[in-house]
């Protein structure tokens, strides 16, 4: 069973609220008596809150129904019923959550944000509240109203400062695993990657990014071919996205064009997105190989040229996505 999940769907049901109460006063002292019941508490909300050291939804997988406390009935005195007790569902940073009509109600960016999808039904009010100068002493009270109910769906997309894209086996992992301590599954065959991998890049100064492996993208991902297709959410919220064309490619640059189509059938605002092109496995490459590669592309767009393996053009590469990050001007 993979241990990345990221699409759950569940059942939430926000806590009923408690009743008024209808007490009326009987003590000695007070001889004429009168309405004295509190308010019913609030049922309990059902709250998604953030927590980044949360990458996945697996925690939720088997979860089938979430349901949050009642809130208390009111008592004599006046006093007000408690709340019922509010019910978190954490979810990893990037998350967003749709109703039953695939509506977005709630979308998760920062570590320990609260969003409540499920709003505890009101409490009733105690008879306190229908006294009147002709009913001095009601023996009713308000009950307390239903809560929210319904299912939720939660879709995580991975936030990550630079996202690797690629066709199968262009050598993501391969440099996901060179640049830092991630251990993604790396083989000779197309699909290696079935789940999304994320590795924390170490850079100059104690200075470091976020680096996401994604699962190869075929021609036709947006249609939905191949494995792509689940994994193109992921895309979107990558600060910079790097294009990886393996060295040995038949064409380096109608390969980008097709992965670059992909992206954009699939949402055109991935197109605003800065990027660099770079050429992997580039230790199968002598000089004058490169040469001709690099007239295949245009000079606004010409690729960076490193190996995962022999680590050739890794500091270059970290270098290139530093400054796309955090502009020109950074000092490296």
């Amino acid at each position: 069973m993979s241990n990345f999940v990221d699409y759950v769907k569940i059942h939430c049901k926000s806590g009923h609220g408690g009743a008024g109460s209808s007490h009326l006063r009987r003590e000695k002292y007070i001889p004429k008596g009168g309405p004295d019941g509190g308010d019913g508490g609030r049922g309990g909300h059902v709250i998604m809150k953030g927590n980044a050291h949360e990458w996945t939804l697996l925690p939720l997988r088997y979860t089938r129904h979430i349901k949050a406390e009642k809130g208390h009935n009111g008592m004599k005195n006046q006093l007000t019923g408690a709340y019922g007790e509010d019910m978190y569902i954490e979810v990893p940073l990037g998350t967003i959550a749709r109703n039953e009509e695939g509506e977005i109600i709630a979308e998760i960016l920062e570590d320990g944000q609260e969003i409540i999808i499920k709003h505890g039904g009101k409490g009733g009010k105690g008879n306190e509240h229908f006294k009147t100068s002709t009913n001095q002493t009601p023996r009713f009270a308000q009950p307390g109203m239903e809560g929210e109910e319904g299912f939720v769906i939660f879709e995580l997309k991975l936030l990550a400062d630079v996202g690797l894209v690629g066709f199968p086996n262009a050598g993501k992992s391969t440099l996901l695993a060179a640049v830092s301590a991630a251990k993604p599954k790396i083989a000779n065959y197309a699909f290696t990657t079935l789940t999304p991998n994320l590795g924390i890049v170490d850079y100059r100064n104690y200075k470091s990014f976020v680096m996401a492996d994604i699962p190869g993208i075929i021609e036709g991902a947006a249609e939905g071919k191949g494995l792509g297709h689940r994994f193109l959410r992921h895309i979107e919220r990558n600060s910079i996205l790097l294009f990886m064309i393996p060295a040995d490619s038949e064409s380096h640059f109608q390969e980008f064009k097709i992965l670059e189509n992909e992206l954009k059938e699939y949402n055109p605002e991935l197109m605003d997105k800065d990027f660099l092109i770079s050429i992997s496995k580039s230790d199968l490459l002598d000089d004058e190989l490169k040469q001709e590669i690099l007239k295949e592309f245009p000079e606004d767009r010409k690729p960076i040229f490193f190996s995962g393996v022999t680590q050739e053009g890794i500091m270059e590469l970290k270098d290139a996505i530093w400054k796309r990050l955090h502009g020109e001007g950074e000092n490296l």
